[in-house]
């Protein structure tokens, strides 16, 4: 006697397990774009504090390009006014 498989069986197991492999890799490729989060638009505005001391938002194009310089703590110290 001798311990032979069927040589359908053994080919019907690989392609179920290709197919599955198949199917488990589509599926994670389709979730990838189902839960795709939304694309978030550019800001227009940016959040700046006024010198009473308040936060305000204030839109980008009204900015001054000259006066995009980094305070020193110093000119902030003196800049603010308390009430």
């Amino acid at each position: 006697m001798t311990n032979q498989s069927k040589p359908g069986k053994d080919s019907s197991t690989r392609k179920k397990f290709i197919l599955w492999g198949a199917a488990l890799l589509g599926s994670l490729g389709i979730l990838k774009y189902i839960n795709r989060k939304p694309v978030e638009e550019k800001k227009t505005t940016v959040k700046m504090l006024s010198q009473d001391g308040t936060l305000v938002e204030v839109d980008i194009s009204k900015i001054n390009s000259a006066a995009k310089k980094k305070v020193t703590d110093d000119e902030l110290k003196n800049w603010v006014t308390k009430r």
